[in-house]
């Protein structure tokens, strides 16, 4: 779905490139995380890839086919959420969406109410945005994004500042577009969202991707191969560790288990926030 070789960008003035020479690729049906701290180069290399950007160096491939060979057809092929509502505060929720699907040429009316049916907006479909929470108006973000029913759908920060309840909800949507085979290509600074989501993510840093892998990989990866017991012997309450490697063999550990009351036991698994710090050297703000 998304072929990136050597992407590099460079903003007019500056004297080093924004993007280092970016190589990825997005299979299809994958949720694809990117995560990164502001200014790592996240938001221009989406821009680039939805063809907001221009002059970039390197190359891009959206279905097979280079970016600069797409014209206003990939707009019917891909969807995108921006991070800050923005719609036309006077018009309700169906009137916001009816100018979209005018401007992408949908003439399927009852597409509207099949995307704000989605996000769970119908009620409110009639309803000027004026008055909507920051959370219905990123939910109907959400829902424009949906209304060509892309193959390809890009999210930047989609739970950004929401409760969790809303926060959750957007999260089941995204996972219902991958479970109909849309691919989705995520920007985020919320390690929970990326964790709960993404089959793979990628970590960028300074316009350069420092490790690519799926989550439950890189938490494997960079955490203690241990595990942490808490216990209780003669009424003090005690912590041991033991190493995975033949756990089931171990005689202290079994042990421990015949005489002692556990009341916890963690395996030492990384956590993505972890990974990221120890790839990077940075926290992410």
């Amino acid at each position: 779905m998304i072929d990136v070789e050597q992407l590099r960008n460079r903003y007019s003035g500056r004297d080093e490139d924004t993007l280092k020479g970016l190589s990825f690729s997005v299979e299809p049906g994958e949720i694809f995380g990117f995560l990164g701290p502001s200014g790592s180069g996240k938001s221009t290399t989406q821009r680039l890839l939805i063809g907001l950007e221009k002059g970039h160096r390197g190359a891009i491939r959206l279905f097979g086919r280079p970016i600069q060979e797409w014209n206003a057809a990939l707009y019917r092929r891909i969807g995108v959420c921006f991070e800050l509502p923005n719609h036309y505060a006077k018009l309700t929720a169906r009137e916001n969406l009816a100018v979209f699907a005018a401007l992408q040429g949908i003439e399927n009316r009852r597409r509207i109410d099949a995307v704000l049916d989605q996000v769970g907006l119908l009620a409110d479909a009639d309803t000027r945005t004026a008055r909507f929470s920051k959370g219905m108006k990123i939910r109907l973000n959400l829902a424009r994004a949906l209304l060509p029913e892309p193959d390809l759908l890009f999210l930047d920060e989609p739970t950004s500042g929401l409760d969790p309840v809303t926060a959750g909800r957007i999260k089941s949507v995204i996972q219902d577009r991958q479970a109909a085979g849309t691919t989705v290509f995520l920007t985020t600074h919320t390690m929970q969202d990326a964790d709960q989501l993404c089959d793979r993510v990628a970590f960028i840093v300074d316009g350069e991707l420092k490790q690519i892998d799926a989550p439950s990989v890189l938490k494997q990866r960079f955490g203690e191969d241990s595990l942490t017991v808490r216990h209780v012997r003669a009424g003090r309450v005690m912590t041991s560790r033991f190493p995975l490697q033949e756990l089931a063999n171990n005689a202290d550990f079994q042990a421990l288990l015949r005489t002692d009351r556990i009341e916890q036991m963690h395996s030492q698994e990384a956590s993505l926030d972890d990974v990221f710090i120890r790839v990077t050297g940075a926290a992410l703000i």
